[in-house]
Formats: C-alpha cells, structure tokens, sequence
C-alpha cells in the first residue's frame, strides 16, 4: 500500500535559508527552485511510496529543519519513527533516499499559485489570479501586472485601521478574460510568510504594517490591544485579526524566523511579525527601571501557551538608533 510524503512547514529550530540550501542538495536542485517549492508548503513532495521509504524521507526531511507528515492509507498504521529503517548519518547532500527525484513533482496546494522571489533581504511575491477571481493587496504594494487585471479600492478597517496610520485602504484584483499574474513589493526591506488559513480554527494576528494581500475569503479585523500592552508594548495600539478561508501573506523587517510555542516564550516587540489565536501575551520589562532606560533592551512580550510566532530579525527602532550617531550636525558659531 502507497503513502504520500506531506512538508507542513519549518521546524522553526534552524535558519530557512540553510534549511532551503540543504533542500536543495537533498533533491538536486538549483537553489531557487528549491526556495520556490518550500514557498509553498503545506505542500505533498511524493506520492506511491512504501512505508519504509516514506519513514526515511521524514527522517532526512526532519533533519534538516522540516515538518513533515506521512498520509497512510485509510485505516493503515504506520510504523513509529524509532521502529522505521535506519537512515545513515551521511551529509545532508548524500542523505537522500535511492528514490530521490531528481526534480520536485508539482506542489499539490490549496488556494493561489504563487512564488516568493528575493527572499530573505527583498522579497518579491507574484500570484496567478484564475479567471474571474480576486485577490486583496495592500494599497500601494502593486509592482507588476496583466493588463487584463482589473483593480478596485475599498476601504478597511474604519477608524481603527486609520489609527494604525497605514492606509485605510485594500486594492482588490480581479482577473477578468483569464488567468493574471501579479507582482507584488512589500515596503519594507525583508522576507515574506504565507499561510493558509482553515476556517475559524486557524486565526492568526499580525502587527499593523505587516499585512501584504490574502484570498478575499480571508477577514481583516482592525483590533483594538488596549491601552496597558499598546501604549507600552512601544508598537501599535492595534493588531490585524486574519481568520476565514484562503491564502494569507505577511511581511517582515529582515530576515524570518517561525518559532513553535509551547508554554512560555519571551520575544522582544519590535521584533514580534505575527503570532496564532490563543496565545495569551502580557508587555513586562527584562529587568528592572534601570534595565529598561539604560541597557537598550526595552520591553518584551511575555507569551504564554500553544501556538506560532513569526518573528523578524531587525527592527525599525534599532535601526534609526544605530544611523542616529551619523546624522549632520550643525557646529555653532
């Protein structure tokens, strides 16, 4: 009986672009096509394989930093991984099952089909819109596009999201006579993250200026922080509240990390991108008073459960500080 191998995302424990990189040996592949593919998860990479060899791709797919799933047939067990064949301790390069393919199958995906190109430092998204469907971008985010693609502006949000100080508005594109393909440039310098949400199960929060363009199924919520974690978070007062059916990317400062959270976890709030519904957070200071105004490291979120973090590796505030000691300065007369 055949099993499929299913990538459902990184292990969140190493650096994407070595996880990419080794990606790329592991199935002989340039590395931006490997890059392309792993834009992609929650993707199914092989099909029709036993259980044995499907045991080994997990084993080699997990070592170098990917979550992975066997789908067994209806009403198959599968064997433990401490009971599957045993994979050699080669380098990653050599690692790869016999089976290997020299060239990626075509991603089986939910949603748009898509590639991230530029990533981790520019990142550049382009989206083929079927015919007659809409996808929503961030105003002024646009790059490229068909010419048959048609745009309207709509508002969002209301006063929240013009109190974020973004734009209060969304760009819908739809493509009419055919398929369209969109180019689409983030503002900030950095990397991009896709998911795709399930339904109500799956509500993800993202910082006010992260949102890039989602599936129109997706809802968009302006939602309000409170005055104790706004105000003294350092951040916004508000949040983006993503939840629905469809494709959702988000955008970061920097480099992207994704870190699984089980219990407590402490992430400073300039670097905080997006994190999953149903992680409680709390604003607490690393040290004491003197800490806070003196060793440069400010105030962190403090949280707490079961969930997912993005975070980003740079941020504005340490950047602007950094480039402070450089500016022009006027000598008095």
């Amino acid at each position: 009986m055949t099993h499929k191998i299913q990538i459902t995302g990184f292990s969140g424990t190493h650096e994407q672009a070595l996880v990419t990189a080794a990606f790329a040996q592991l199935f002989r592949i340039p590395e931006d096509k490997a890059a392309t593919v792993l834009a992609r998860v929650p993707m199914i990479i092989k099909e029709g394989v036993d259980a044995a060899t499907a045991e080994k791709y997990r084993a080699n797919l997990e070592k170098i930093g990917l979550r992975v799933e066997i789908i067994a047939p209806a009403g198959l067990s599968l064997v433990p991984i401490e009971q599957a064949a045993p994979v050699t301790a080669a380098p990653v390069a050599a690692a790869a099952s016999p089976q290997a393919p020299a060239a990626m199958p075509e991603a089986e995906q939910p949603g748009f089909r898509f590639r991230i190109e530029g990533r981790p430092d520019y990142a550049f998204l382009t989206v083929q819109i079927p015919a007659n469907q809409t996808l929503k971008v961030e105003a002024s985010a646009m790059a490229t596009m068909d010419t048959h693609l048609v745009m309207k502006t709509k508002l969002r949000g209301g006063l929240g999201r013009f109190l974020t100080g973004e734009s209060i508005f969304v760009n819908e594109f739809t493509a009419e006579n055919g398929q369209a393909e969109i180019g689409i440039a983030p503002g900030a310098p950095g990397d991009l993250a896709h998911v795709f949400l399930r339904g109500n199960s799956d509500v993800i929060y993202l910082q006010n200026s992260a949102f890039v363009a989602c599936d129109p199924r997706v809802n968009l919520e302006t939602k309000w922080q409170g005055l104790v974690k706004g105000f003294f978070s350092g951040e916004s007062l508000f949040l983006i509240r993503a939840s629905g059916d469809g494709d959702l990317w988000f955008n970061t400062y920097g480099g992207l990390i994704e870190l699984d959270v089980d219990g407590e976890y402490v992430v400073d709030t300039g670097n905080i991108v997006a994190f999953t519904e149903g992680l409680d957070y709390s604003i607490s200071k690393v040290g004491g008073y003197k800490s806070l105004f003196f060793s440069g490291e400010g105030l962190v979120c403090r949280f707490r459960g079961k969930g997912r973090v993005w975070i980003q590796t740079r941020t504005v505030g340490a950047l602007t500080s950094w480039a402070h000691m450089y500016r022009p300065v006027k000598k008095g007369n």
